[in-house]
């Protein structure tokens, strides 16, 4: 069963509290789980950054959305129970309760109005299901893939001696290589076009891996690879890293998997990707933190 959204699970989460009692946020989340038949990769699918559970985000701006029209008020640290408001609308057996259904009360009108304007991107219907750390990091991830496809249109216009040093670039903030004028004497040797040479797996330089580095157009297919896996027994390698601009065939992976040799297939999306997290050919703009309460700071009251 899919995740529900957060409107969905408004009504469920109001019905919980209706024994009068103190309810823990991580208590009620386990029991929306049990009721909405989550599985347990259900429960650990994470939003975007990778920091919080989906799920657990989900429930905690139902209860925020809640608390904000007068049905649930807290109680302790990460403790809340129902209001009486709350009592009569779970007495009124509505079908549904959503963003929509909590206008009827005034002071989630003005919570509302104040926060209108930073969680509706631009297109977005003021109706939106998904939570506002959703919403930022689903904008953050249009913006990166964004960038990824404007850095490989660059790369593509660019020299191959450029490229060269892009991806030594690359290399060495990712940890290879040692210094960046150890790379760039054992990048780039070939004079093909590509590149082609050897690298050091690390600083100490315990063990090589050998490169191949060609701006293709077209997919990438299991020849090309076999070809790379063939040279790297002329150099008696035992790793190594193809990387291409375009994209491999599925025949390609597969073929990899099955060879005795590592070899690591790096596509065009990926390059992109490491060169944005490891700030190569990019600039930051603008930086926002996302805050929460400490409850810890609380926790002597």
């Amino acid at each position: 069963m899919a995740i529900p959204d957060f409107q969905t699970l408004m009504l469920p989460l109001l019905k919980i509290t209706g024994d009068g009692q103190e309810h823990s946020l991580s208590k009620t989340i386990d029991a929306l789980a049990l009721e909405f038949q989550l599985t347990d990769g259900d429960r650990r699918e994470l939003l975007p950054s990778g920091r919080q559970a989906k799920f657990d985000n989900r429930v905690g701006w139902a209860r925020t959305h809640l608390k904000k029209a007068g049905l649930l008020e807290s109680t302790g640290r990460g403790k809340f129970r129902m209001t009486q408001r709350g009592f009569g609308v779970l007495k009124g057996n509505p079908a549904r309760i959503d963003m929509k259904f909590l206008e009827q009360f005034p002071e989630y009108v003005d919570f509302r109005t104040l926060s209108r304007q930073v969680d509706k991107p631009v297109g977005k219907d003021d109706e939106s299901d998904q939570t506002p750390e959703e919403i930022l990091e689903l904008s953050y991830q249009d913006l990166r893939r964004d960038l990824a496809q404007e850095l490989l249109e660059r790369i593509m216009e660019c020299s191959p001696r450029f490229f060269e040093s892009l991806v030594v670039d690359l290399l060495v903030a990712m940890g290879y290589g040692g210094s960046r004028k150890d790379a760039g004497e054992a990048v780039g040797q070939s004079g093909d076009g590509g590149i082609d040479g050897i690298i050091k797996e690390d600083k100490l330089g315990l063990d090589v891996v050998y490169i191949q580095a060609k701006k293709w157009e077209g997919t990438v297919g299991r020849p090309v690879v076999q070809a790379f896996a063939g040279s790297l027994e002329g150099f008696r390698a035992r790793k190594g890293i193809l990387i291409t601009t375009s994209q491999f065939s599925k025949e390609a992976r597969d073929y990899v998997d099955r060879i005795e040799k590592k070899i690591v297939l790096l596509d065009g999306q990926q390059l992109a990707q490491l060169m944005i997290d490891h700030n190569i050919g990019v600039a930051e703009v603008e930086r926002y933190v996302v805050k929460k309460v400490d409850l810890d700071y609380f926790g002597g009251e």
